[in-house]
């Protein structure tokens, strides 16, 4: 199914609100909400004009993730920040990095190899150690250390907040998804310590057409979450 056919010629990048907009021959552009699109950098408005600029003859939402990210902000994370707040950090009392195979050794020694210095930065950054637990079963993390990832959150702005909130649910842990926003990982190294699990079972059984192709969408999402947290540093 096609897109909306394209409409404009000219995209310029404007000082808007504070902030910047996108003008599309010359008429500032709004989000699904009829709000003002105004993105608080001018590095995140020229990405956003760029994907307008990259735009065919009929328009693909789906190549235009940055300008999603704005109008999701705006429309949705900005009205209801303490809730999305609360919903990533809920991450912080069952992260992926502690939750550990029972067997085989060698799974168990790699998880241990990789995870365990993420979790050691999390003590040295936010003084928040977590507990490990082998299997599924739940294991309740200390509350100071839940509240202290939780502030780390909530230092997020909106934009940044939608970033994260998009590593922390793709990977399944905020450890990596803070890490990414602090710059000691960057997206590809954080994907693949969360799909450790994933990789040690394409290692015995192979990938099938289906995963390979779920795990590459998850790489292009997660590669424009921290893209936007980059784009928004400076706000």
């Amino acid at each position: 199914m096609s897109g909306p056919k394209r409409f404009w010629t000219d995209v310029a990048v404007v000082e808007w609100g504070g902030g910047y907009s996108v003008a599309l021959d010359g008429r500032q552009i709004k989000t699904p909400a009829k709000q003002d699109f105004i993105a608080p950098t001018r590095a995140l408005g020229e990405a956003v004009a760029q994907e307008w600029r990259e735009q065919g003859e009929r328009m693909n939402p789906k190549a235009m993730p940055q300008t999603r990210y704005v109008n999701s902000v705006i429309d949705g994370i900005a009205p209801q920040r303490a809730a999305v707040v609360g919903t990533v950090a809920a991450y912080g009392g069952s992260d992926l990095l502690c939750y550990r195979a029972e067997h085989p050794e060698e799974l168990i020694a790699r998880q241990a190899e990789r995870w365990d210095p993420m979790l050691t930065w999390a003590v040295e950054t936010y003084n928040a150690p977590l507990i490990l637990t082998a299997g599924i079963m739940p294991v309740s993390q200390p509350e100071p250390s839940l509240k202290r990832l939780a502030a780390a959150v909530d230092a997020h702005n909106d934009f940044a907040l939608a970033g994260l909130h998009d590593l922390v649910s793709i990977s399944g842990s905020l450890v990596l998804g803070l890490a990414v926003s602090a710059g000691r990982l960057d997206s590809a190294a954080a994907l693949s310590l969360s799909r450790l699990d994933d990789d040690w079972q394409i290692e015995q059984w192979g990938a099938d057409e289906e995963a390979t192709e779920t795990a590459a969408k998850k790489a292009a999402d997660f590669g424009e979450a921290e893209r936007l947290i980059n784009l928004t540093r400076d706000a």
